[in-house]
């Protein structure tokens, strides 16, 4: 259950990656644009084809693409293919003050990690492009065969890897931009914050306990 009113201090905080610290849609897009083409697929509009950031990209190829399943997996190793040959840059354009408000959280003594469905390897490369890497006491993401990658089964992931740390726990909460970073969060009792610079809509905020403007407004709730 997450507890009434929860709010600072924090023991500890959970940042998803893609639309939260990261504008990623653009690197994304492209990469699904070239994979579809090579699945034979017809490609959608830009606009069309942001439904596939944030959640499991294996359930976007399946649910937005109308794929099967042994569709989906062999779509899924294309993308991973040109995600892995084109490297992080293309991933790692940051929201303004984010990588700052992450060093100033990691400088004031809270816990950090990370939470995304992007793949792990990924995900670690490109915090360590934008040197940050060492910010996150864990940098948990989904794995390469895609058994872990729903976001309840990546917080999760996290929450063990923090407790095997001996990370306080006890009040936690998890920063995110679209709904299925606070269903997932809340199916393991970790209230949510949602940002509105990111890729979800107003209605995806049902749940959430704030929804911010701004990265000032952010800190405000973390610090």
């Amino acid at each position: 259950m997450i507890r009434k009113n929860p709010s600072k201090p924090w023991s500890c905080i959970l940042f998803d990656l893609d639309g939260t610290i990261t504008d990623s849609a653009p690197g994304i897009i492209g990469r699904l644009s070239r994979t579809l083409q090579a699945m034979g697929r017809p490609v959608p509009l830009p606009a069309e084809l942001v439904a596939f950031v944030g959640p499991p990209i294996l359930d976007g190829f399946r649910d937005v693409a109308s794929m099967n399943e042994d569709e989906a997996k062999e779509a899924l190793v294309v993308y991973r293919g040109l995600a892995a040959s084109e490297g992080p840059q293309d991933d790692a354009a940051v929201y303004p003050g984010m990588l700052g408000l992450v060093r100033t959280l990691h400088a004031a003594g809270i816990p950090l990690a990370l939470a995304t469905s992007k793949s792990e390897v990924q995900a670690n490369r490109i915090l360590d492009h934008l040197d940050i890497a060492d910010c996150f006491a864990v940098i948990c993401g989904s794995s390469e065969d895609e058994t872990r990658s729903a976001k309840a089964d990546v917080v999760e992931e996290a929450l063990r890897r923090l407790r095997d740390q001996g990370i306080d726990l006890s009040n936690i909460v998890l920063v995110g931009d679209r709904e299925h970073d606070i269903i997932g969060a809340a199916e393991h009792g970790v209230p949510a914050i949602m940002v509105e610079w990111g890729y979800g809509s107003p209605a995806e905020a049902l749940g959430a306990i704030a929804v911010v403007h701004s990265v000032d407004q952010l800190r405000d709730l973390l610090l």
